[in-house]
């Protein structure tokens, strides 16, 4: 993949594409992988060395920060933050602007069939499991099991995903 020469798409030259894949305007993507037949919405950016599995719709005004994984067949509805610092500042104790050797990248997986709804917030150090549903609005800071429906500030479950949508395995 080489640079995007659209105006209306940021893709840096070391976006990793896969085939058939949907990019919107007003996208962001460098250093990414993205899995074939996946669709990216307008106003998302993807930061380098996070990972889209095949089969994902990326919904629009999301943001995929470095640390994140998600596996195939997974939504991202509207808005949905994904957060790789829990301790994040501007300076050092020093007061000297941090740069990228002050931080640690804290990491986040989202495992294949998940539903993550939108305004979401995906704390860092969680694994949301296989087919689990993120409800609108919720604050995930701790792992979601595979099945669970959960919702709230913070996230809680509030139920099991019982029913088998659909599946390409």
């Amino acid at each position: 993949m080489t640079g995007s020469s659209n105006p209306l798409k940021k893709i840096a030259n070391d976006v990793q594409l896969g085939e058939n894949v949907t990019i919107c305007d007003f996208v962001n993507l460098y250093g990414c992988k993205i899995g074939s037949q996946t669709k990216i919405g307008p106003f998302v950016e993807i930061q380098k060395n996070a990972s889209i599995g095949e089969r994902c719709k990326i919904s629009s005004h999301t943001f995929i920060c470095e640390g994140v994984t998600i596996e195939d067949e997974v939504f991202v509805g509207h808005g949905v933050v994904f957060i790789n610092d829990r301790k994040p500042r501007a300076t050092t104790a020093s007061g000297a602007l941090q740069t990228e050797d002050d931080w640690q990248i804290r990491k986040t997986l989202v495992k294949k069939g998940a539903s993550i709804g939108s305004g979401a917030v995906i704390m860092c150090d969680v694994t949301i499991g296989e087919r689990a549903m993120v409800g609108a609005g919720a604050v995930v800071t701790k792992d979601v099991p595979e099945r669970s429906i959960v919702a709230g500030n913070p996230a809680r479950i509030t139920g099991r995903v019982e029913d088998e949508i659909h599946s390409t395995s």
